[in-house]
């Protein structure tokens, strides 16, 4: 979650998911109220280059909250 109104958040964000196009499969861009913004990501992919891509976006200023949610298709 973050607010929209910082665009060198907004493009920070894009900037990262372009450079992890190679694990992200789908990204979702909620309005949750006119300051803020939800960005939900699924990604697919070994899950040391998942929890990296969720670090670097997690660091940006100006991102208010986080969350990384893992689970596995297999058995």
């Amino acid at each position: 979650m973050y607010d929209h109104h910082h665009r060198e958040v907004v493009n920070k964000l894009l900037d990262i998911q372009h450079a992890h196009g190679g694990l992200i499969i789908s990204a979702q861009h909620i309005h949750l109220d006119h300051d803020n913004c939800l960005e939900i990501v699924a990604v697919k992919g070994p899950g040391q280059k998942v929890k990296s891509l969720s670090d670097t976006l997690k660091s940006i200023k100006g991102v208010k909250h986080s969350t990384l949610a893992v689970t596995s298709a297999g058995g």
